[in-house]
């Protein structure tokens, strides 16, 4: 059992009941592990709490796609490896790879819904989905079963509105039911697997306008090696059915991970009278993963592969999926040099390409790279790569209003680390991107020193910068013009600064102190509007039809357009512009007790600046200035007590 004591301390906000800055509450639950047999584990979690596991990572993007987060709760990470069912998971890499059909994050994520208010009224809204309990059955047998069941459920969350101090309550999250279920057989001593998964996602009534009520799916999956595990063959089918109202399967056929609404589309179109979508995919890849090597000790390795995700996959309310609708072809070939040879211990060539499509068979993506890297005979390790994309077209980034053309480039990247066996080592991270025609860059740069000055602490520092520039095709919204759609566009440019800071100090076997911060901050800021006139065109210039300074006028956050010249506003559109500032930060004292016994001692700072319009301040200086200011800091200091009885 554990007892958790929590104090949050905040800025207090005038007339808002829900905000007098500052809050207690006391939980408390149960966490229990059953050994059924020698390799059969049943765990079980009532009324988790997490309080003590670390925050995520600031997170900001503007092309649309969702952010991933890692699981860090620790009843999700045990025996995370069962569960793992990755959809591709390619040796050449790709943003596929982070595809998932079961994704833990989703259980106990922030709430879907938001209540209706009206002008003047206060909301208490949770943070995230409570999660009532959770059970879990894993393990691997000696005859080769891995075994993995996981169930959980979580409470139907209301958020509670104030209107001059009388007070009512809305959904926001239904009672929902978590389930997925892994079993995969080891054959002929582990050259031969085969598996398969199942997940589901049930759900009350509630907000059936906008979440499905149930969402399913499932996949087989095989691997096989053979001459003496030299080539491999592996693979897997999936598939997966939402059901729910004529809304909420409106809904996602037009979210940005589907897009039937899309122009020019002629493999997918809006139906709304549907209450369900099925959809497939899946992946298949031979490859290479040893062989005899050669007189330096070479050995020549290559994998290629298909992975696929057709229109109408569903995978967000159990897994991950950035997109769907997508074929994607690649070949990765690689010459390693396994024994050391002149300054090297060892070395790689490699060699990728990929290919994308979709499912009306429009060419989306082309690229090729090459890339080395070497470890040195002093325990130094550096690599270099260069990236060539002549072709790219994104069926996403108009948000439905058709497909565009994005300019083609060359990149170039580069790292080296230092020998991790010193008590002072590091890592530099370099990455260079030229669009052709003046059309893009990028410059992204990393650094990260360790610090070892003995093995009980360890300190590591670490900073990253990245500035995106790209001219004239980021989406900026969509407005209506005489009954026309018109997209519009700019060009942004966008930098990213961000400072991480982590200490861990056993100062005995029982007792350690772990500290994370990390300040943050991005800032895109737009010029040059336009709409988007024929945007799979060549010529880049040509696919956007600049507004003129005539056309075009701000006035207190809003743009104006005159397109026609008549003097009269034909539409507007918001500012695009935003500085984000943010600083998250924990302090964690633990010390076991008693053998499997542990007490928490937890600070957590979090503080998201108001300085959103603060554009031309200089952006280190707006960074240093904002994210340790006390004005919107969100102090949470929190105690848990853990007993564990043994048997």
């Amino acid at each position: 059992p554990y007892v958790t004591v929590q104090a949050d301390k905040y800025k207090k906000e005038a007339g808002n009941p829900f905000a007098d800055g500052f809050d207690a509450k006391l939980t408390g639950g149960l966490d229990g592990k059953v050994a059924v047999t020698n390799d059969l584990i049943l765990d079980f979690t009532i009324n988790p709490d997490f309080g003590q596991v670390e925050a995520d990572p600031s997170q900001v993007r503007i092309d649309g796609f969702q952010n991933f987060f890692s699981e860090r709760r620790p009843f999700f990470i045990e025996s995370s490896n069962i569960f793992d069912y990755q959809i591709t998971g390619s040796a050449a890499g790709g943003d596929y790879d982070s595809d998932l059909l079961f994704y833990s994050r989703r259980i106990g994520s922030s709430p879907h819904g938001y209540p209706n208010t009206n002008s003047g009224e206060y909301v208490k809204y949770p943070q995230n989905t409570s999660i009532l309990g959770a059970a879990k059955f894993s393990g691997k047998t000696k005859k080769g079963w891995s075994i993995g069941v996981l169930e959980s459920v979580t409470e139907r969350d209301k958020a509670t509105i104030d209107d001059h101090g009388k007070r009512r309550k809305e959904l926001v999250e239904p009672f929902t039911n978590y389930f997925v279920g892994r079993l995969q057989k080891d054959i002929n001593k582990g050259n031969t697997v085969i598996g398969g998964i199942f997940t589901a996602v049930n759900r009350e009534h509630g907000l059936d306008d906008i979440l499905h009520r149930s969402a399913y799916s499932g996949g087989i999956d095989f691997l096989h090696f053979w001459k003496r595990r030299t080539w491999y063959i592996r693979g897997n089918f999936i598939y997966s059915r939402v059901n729910g109202s004529k809304e909420a399967i409106l809904n996602t056929q037009t979210t940005f991970e589907h897009l039937f609404q899309r122009s020019g589309a002629k493999e997918v179109s809006v139906d709304s009278s549907r209450t369900s979508l099925t959809g497939t995919g899946g992946t298949f890849r031979i490859g290479k993963s040893g062989g005899k090597a050669g007189k330096m000790g070479q050995v020549l390795r290559f994998e290629t592969g298909i992975t696929l995700r057709s229109p109408e996959l569903e995978l967000n309310d159990m897994g991950f999926m950035l997109t769907a609708n997508e074929i994607n072809h690649w070949t990765w070939i690689g010459l390693h040099y396994q024994r050391p040879f002149s300054m090297f211990r060892n070395a790689r060539l490699n060699y990728n390409h990929w290919f994308r499509w979709d499912y009306g068979g429009q060419l989306l993506y082309e690229q090729y790279n090459f890339n080395s890297h070497a470890t040195f005979r002093n325990n130094w390790q550096s690599g270099t790569g260069v990236t060539w994309n002549p072709y790219d077209v994104s069926n996403n980034a108009l948000r439905g209003a058709g497909s565009m053309r994005r300019p083609p480039g060359i990149g170039w990247t580069y790292y080296v680390n230092s020998d991790y066996r010193k008590k002072v080592y590091g890592q530099v991270n370099l990455f260079k991107w030229w669009g052709f025609d003046n059309s893009m860059i990028i410059n992204s740069a990393g650094l990260t020193v360790n610090i070892v000055p003995f093995n009980a602490l360890n300190i590591s520092i670490g900073a990253n910068y990245n500035r995106n520039w790209r001219r004239q095709d980021q989406y900026v919204s969509q407005v209506d013009y005489n009954g026309t759609n018109r997209t519009i566009v700019g060009e942004v440019d966008q930098t990213t600064v961000r400072f991480t800071g982590r200490l861990t100090y056993n100062l005995t076997p029982d007792l350690t102190i772990q500290y994370y911060g990390q300040p943050f901050i991005t800032r895109p800021k737009y010029n040059h509007f336009a709409w988007v006139s024929n945007a799979l065109t060549k010529n880049l210039d040509d696919r956007f039809t600049r507004f003129t300074p005539n056309q075009i006028s701000f006035n207190n956050g809003t743009y104006f357009v005159d397109e026609n010249g008549d003097g009269n506003t034909d539409y507007s559109f918001a500012k695009p512009d935003f500085n984000f500032v943010q600083f998250r930060s924990n302090l964690v004292v633990r010390w076991e007790y008693r053998p499997g016994s542990e007490f928490y001692l937890v600070w957590s700072q979090g503080n998201t600046s108001d300085a959103y319009d603060e554009l031309d301040t200089p952006i280190f200086s707006s960074l240093f200035n904002n994210a340790f200011s006390g004005s919107n800091n969100r102090n949470i200091f929190l105690l848990k007590f853990t007993y564990r009885f043994l048997r």
